[in-house]
């Protein structure tokens, strides 16, 4: 397999898993032309999609799927609630193109079998994916205000997992949101900080997780450097040493690396 996070962080979101004949977005958390732009410099065309898939319903997740689905004919997959939050935002889809997994159940997109986990988050059914085909197995986990045992039994044995490391806490509580939207990112359904990440990554490292892509990074309480430092704070603390473990930043405004996943 391969991974591309075209773009993650709290002003939009949309990556690529690609296997074989087999090309998956999840995600389509900008507009529809900046999406096939970053697709076109991952060397995918929109027509070359299976399908979009969609972790929950808010915008940064979904601002560009119904463009993309109705301009490009892509099969858009979500759950019961997400499809319910998501359609007063996206505009009609064409019957044909809607497609319902329930959470919990694995399904297949040529032979990508991908299985949606429950995740803590405000939305009507948030989600996370585990991407299996051959040997390989990708994890995306993000918008999650914690982290739970059956997320973490879920992502285990990734050969590369994107996780959040939305905010310091720090600088969330000084900074310039407003009381309420604070509360709610800290809260158990909101968003996981640099420290909850390194804590989630120094258990996984027990769990045969070796790689890791920090995700969702916050354009006002956070920096790439100081996400990097925080969880390569929390391995080393733990006794994981840097060459054990590999860490990478998945962009906020730009593309990022192509993974390889054997």
């Amino acid at each position: 397999m391969r991974f591309c996070p075209l773009y993650s962080g709290s002003s939009g979101n949309a990556l690529l898993v690609a296997a074989e004949n087999t090309a998956i977005l999840v995600d389509a958390g900008l507009p529809g032309r900046t999406v096939t732009d970053a697709l076109a410099a991952a060397g995918v065309a929109p027509e070359q999609l299976s399908g979009l898939l969609v972790t929950h319903e808010h915008s940064d997740h979904v601002k560009g799927v119904g463009v993309l689905a109705r301009r490009y004919h892509i099969p858009v997959y979500a759950n019961e609630g997400t499809w319910r939050g998501m359609l007063p935002l996206i505009g009609e889809i064409p019957p044909a193109q809607m497609r319902v997994f329930e959470t919990e159940r694995d399904f297949y997109l040529g032979r990508v079998n991908v299985l949606p986990f429950k995740t803590p988050h405000d939305a009507n059914e948030s989600v996370g994916f585990v991407f299996r085909c051959g040997a390989g197995k990708l994890s995306i986990l993000t918008d999650a205000g914690h982290i739970t045992d059956h997320m973490l039994d879920a992502v285990a044995g990734s050969d590369l997992i994107l996780i959040e490391s939305n905010h310091d806490v720090d600088m969330l509580k000084a900074g310039p949101y407003p009381f309420p939207l604070k509360r709610r990112i800290l809260g158990d359904n909101g968003h996981l900080s640099n420290d909850a990440c390194g804590a989630a990554l120094t258990t996984l490292y027990g769990h045969g997780v070796r790689r890791a892509v920090l995700g969702h990074l916050s354009r006002e309480n956070n920096f790439e450097s100081l996400a990097l430092e925080t969880v390569r704070a929390a391995l080393r603390a733990s006794d994981i040493p840097d060459e054990a473990f590999a860490l990478s930043i998945a962009h906020r405004d730009r593309i990022g690396e192509m993974f390889e996943i054997d």
